[in-house]
């Protein structure tokens, strides 16, 4: 397909108000397998996919008048419309006509449309001013819905989401569009969840915080303990409390000296047992029930172990740690009220909703090039236990399992290795979902992160290798512990 000097420079206009990886991939096309059909009206615009002989419209002019009529109807007050489609453009230039709306989002996989679409006419004042936002669904990743979905103002209108079709030839997409939108779902519903949903939690932690603040500004600051232990060591190890936990411990006990060792709270008194010192512990609920994790006296094991809380925790957790004299620091999350509070200077957590996310955050902050997950599962096991032997239950209901009955054929996921599923939950699904955003985030700058499960559920961005590979080929040398 050939176009004349004026379409050309039409086409470097539209080009250069899109991101560098889709100008790049739109100004490295030069033929297409679409054939363009050109009506008597200037509006009357079609394609026809050469594949399949169809055509992006039956009746161009007539399509267009009826889904205005239908938009200015029922959306007229919509801030924010998406498509699955570019189509021949038309539609969103007319939508945008409205001062109510401020963005619409295209999703497009055959950008040889947009191509062709951006040679005729032109977009460029809707791409410069973000009124048209572009996604080409072929490079699609966890980071663009996240974006997406988390920011102004997509996230502040996801209750009136919806995705529609520009045109009916993308009925033929129809599995891929399942799929978008369902992903596109799911990011709204971390965004929430990442922002907080329940007014009783929000406001138990304001009280807990409160109560709290004469402990934080009485102990050391998480901003000294970054400047006094960074670069200290190359390799962290995160002990998380999943069903596989148990089989790793005797090589944890073995590679201890080698490596920093973060613990979720709930894996502290399972590494007392087995005599594995962490150097960091996390605890990050609110709740009075995850206090019993510290209701306990190790006695000479707790000296040099730092427990890291995050400043919402219950304050009966701190009376256990204060009652046996071991170190804390107390770290807040980040939040409008910590903001109004003005107390930056103490340092804040990494954002998520597991101990793990607190302990990943740390990790990262510490400079740890590498980081290692064991008895990370977020996946039930095979014969349905949730966590490790000689793990505290701390309900009725988590000892009898009763969760996995209801969970069983709901949240199925990939499993570690990638040939398999396996049983999950809503709450870990959840908790995974962040846990590969922190990843994918943390790989752009360096980091590489090792699933050394060997179980559970597959976690996308790590790098799955067996633990004692990992110790073999990266804990060559004693640390020098405890650290200063």
């Amino acid at each position: 397909m050939k176009f004349n000097p004026s379409q050309n420079q039409l086409f470097k206009e539209n080009l250069h108000n899109l991101n560098s990886i889709l100008q790049e991939k739109l100004s490295k096309i030069k033929n297409t397998h679409y054939e363009l059909v050109l009506g008597k009206d200037n509006l009357d615009i079609n394609l026809k996919d050469k594949r399949d002989n169809t055509f992006l419209y039956k009746d161009a002019i007539r399509e267009l008048n009826t889904t205005l009529n239908t938009y200015n109807e029922k959306y007229a007050l919509y801030p924010v419309l998406y498509f699955y489609g570019f189509g021949n453009g038309i539609l969103f230039k007319a939508l945008l006509q409205n001062q109510n709306l401020k963005h619409i989002v295209v999703f497009e996989k055959e950008i040889e449309i947009i191509w062709i679409m951006f040679h005729l006419l032109d977009f460029s004042q809707e791409l410069k001013e973000n009124k048209l936002i572009i996604f080409d669904t072929n490079i699609l990743t966890l980071e663009d819905y996240n974006r997406l979905c988390s920011c102004h103002p997509f996230f502040q209108f996801s209750r009136i989401y919806f995705l529609e079709l520009s045109c009916d030839y993308y009925e033929k997409y129809q599995e891929e569009i399942l799929k978008l939108n369902n992903n596109l779902i799911e990011s709204f519903k971390n965004a929430i969840l990442g922002r907080g949903n329940d007014p009783k939690d929000a406001l138990q932690g304001i009280e807990q915080l409160t109560y709290n603040l004469s402990k934080m500004i009485t102990h050391p600051t998480l901003e000294t303990l970054l400047q006094k232990r960074s670069n200290l060591s190359q390799t962290a190890i995160i002990v998380s409390t999943g069903p596989s936990l148990a089989k790793q411990l005797p090589l944890l006990k073995e590679y201890a000296n080698k490596a920093t060792i973060f613990c979720a709270d709930s894996a502290y008194p399972i590494l007392a047992k087995h005599n594995i010192k962490p150097d960091y512990v996390c605890s990050l609920e609110r709740v009075l029930l995850t206090s019993e994790y510290f209701n306990n006296d190790f006695k000479e094991f707790d000296q040099d172990v730092l427990f890291i809380l995050n400043s919402l925790v219950h304050p009966k957790t701190i009376e256990f740690l204060e009652s046996n004299n071991r170190n804390y620091i107390l770290a807040y999350k980040g939040s409008k009220f910590i903001k109004y509070l003005k107390i930056n200077q103490f340092g804040e957590l990494f954002s998520g909703h597991s101990v793990a996310h607190i302990a990943y955050g740390l990790a990262v902050c510490l400079n740890h090039k590498n980081i290692v997950l064991i008895g990370q599962d977020l996946a039930y096991s095979k014969d349905g236990k949730s966590h490790s032997s000689g793990y505290t239950y701390l309900t009725e209901a988590g000892k009898k399992g009763e969760a996995y009955k209801k969970d069983i054929g709901k949240y199925t996921t990939l499993a570690y290795g990638g040939e398999d599923f396996i049983e999950s939950s809503w709450v870990w699904l959840v908790f995974k979902h962040f846990l590969e955003v922190h990843i994918l985030q943390s790989s752009k700058l360096g980091f590489s992160t090792y699933n050394c499960t060997e179980g559970g559920a597959r976690i996308e961005g790590t790098i799955e290798k067996p633990f004692k590979e990992i110790c073999e080929t990266l804990l060559k040398k004693d640390l020098k512990k405890p650290f200063p």
